[in-house]
């Protein structure tokens, strides 16, 4: 087909010559004339004539030839799927995102192995040092933001009747509390038939920002949880069961009678697992949502390097398990037609992907985070030059 494409091209362009010789010389005679007659009856100067058009951020690379490679999160896979397929038909630019979990995207970013990372967890100190020894500086730059649904598998009860505290969780996870019908869940659920079987708890296997987000809450709820496990992309759960990345935390909670997991949205809506409805720092039992992840983020201060947590909201309308996931870049590119390329993908991402977004069960990212992002984009560089401008 393309040698076709090519083939038809060449005859076009051949008779297209032929054309031009037909009518170039009266055109062009015809458009001198116009010329002159327009420069007679033009003003002596217009200084606004030669005003130059600024370089746009907002418009793609529209070149095919260009492709990035991402890995990452599994958290905000089902947008970057989405994305990437409308961006690639927008502008021919492909992206290969690999979901491998936020600590693999990590340790990726950090070897160089691809243009970008992505991560739910803000990377530690540690992290930072190491990458920014072999690359420099390195950016968190956020997409979205989603919530952290705690699914369960309770034949005949159905999603949202389950209510749970953020301690009655931690408990669970520490393996304090065993049975479904432990006296601490009967007496938040007295209209639920609990049965007396335990509780088979599900954890992510590999280093993830979903476990991140979720043990930054644990941590902030339950003191016992912070001093004995912590707060990590990876942690030591006591028990019982792991599943690899997000998809394999829903399949395992769907397969196991009793299961207790938590995934992001997106995958307990796609998967149609039933979630529990937390209680949130203002006493209410929220259950996850688009509107209670879009309140998490209201009134919270950002900083410019964007790496703050939205767990534990004091909106009283909130859901306590959301958080941003990010985006890991480095400020300064070795390659500039790549770099270019990330970078306005990028522009696009934090203004016309948020489009995609609610669809999905994520939320749009505030016009504060809006424009904290765009500085952040706006920085990355190559031999010390920015790549786009406003």
């Amino acid at each position: 087909m393309l040698n076709i494409i090519k083939w038809n091209l060449f005859k076009g362009e051949k008779n297209l010559n032929k054309s031009i010789n037909n009518w170039f010389v009266p055109v062009a005679a015809v458009l001198i004339a116009a010329v002159a007659l327009a420069g007679c009856s033009a003003p002596a100067s217009n200084p606004t004539a030669t005003s130059k058009t600024p370089t746009s951020t907002t418009s793609p690379v529209s070149t095919s030839s260009v492709s990035l490679t991402g890995a990452g999160a599994t958290f905000p896979a089902p947008l970057y799927t989405k994305w990437f397929d409308e961006y690639n038909k927008l502008t021919g630019v492909k992206v290969n995102y690999q979901a491998i979990g936020s600590g693999a995207g990590i340790s990726q970013i950090t070897e160089g192995t691809v243009d970008f990372g992505a991560s739910d967890g803000i990377m530690s100190a540690d992290q930072t040092t190491k990458a920014e020894s072999k690359s420099g500086p390195i950016l968190h730059i956020p997409m979205t933001d989603g919530s952290v649904a705690v699914c369960y598998n309770l034949p005949g009860i159905t999603s949202g009747q389950l209510k749970l505290t953020g301690e009655i969780l931690a408990n669970i996870y520490l393996k304090k509390i065993t049975k479904w019908n432990d006296p601490a869940i009967t007496a938040l659920n007295p209209g639920l038939n609990l049965p007396d079987t335990a509780i088979a708890v599900v954890y992510r296997s590999d280093g993830s920002g979903t476990t991140y987000i979720f043990t930054n809450y644990l941590s902030k709820v339950s003191a016992d949880w912070s001093s004995q496990v912590g707060n990590a992309t990876s942690v030591k759960f006591p028990g019982d069961i792991g599943g690899q990345g997000s998809a394999g935390v829903a399949g395992q909670v769907q397969q196991l009678s009793g299961a207790i997991g938590y995934v992001e949205l997106a995958y307990a809506t796609q998967n149609k697992i039933s979630w529990a409805a937390l209680k949130n720092s203002s006493g209410n039992f929220i259950e996850p949502s688009l509107a209670a992840t879009t309140k998490a983020a209201e009134g919270v201060t950002l900083p410019d390097d964007m790496k703050v947590m939205l767990t534990n909201s004091s909106n009283p309308d909130a859901y306590p398990i959301v958080g941003f996931t990010w985006i890991l870049v480095y400020v300064n590119q070795k390659d500039k037609t790549k770099g270019e390329a990330l970078a306005k993908m990028l522009w696009w991402a934090i203004h016309d992907g948020q489009q995609y977004t609610q669809a999905l069960s994520y939320g749009s990212l505030a016009a504060p985070a809006v424009a904290k992002a765009e500085i952040e984009v706006l920085s990355i560089k190559f031999q010390g030059q920015p790549l786009i401008n406003r």
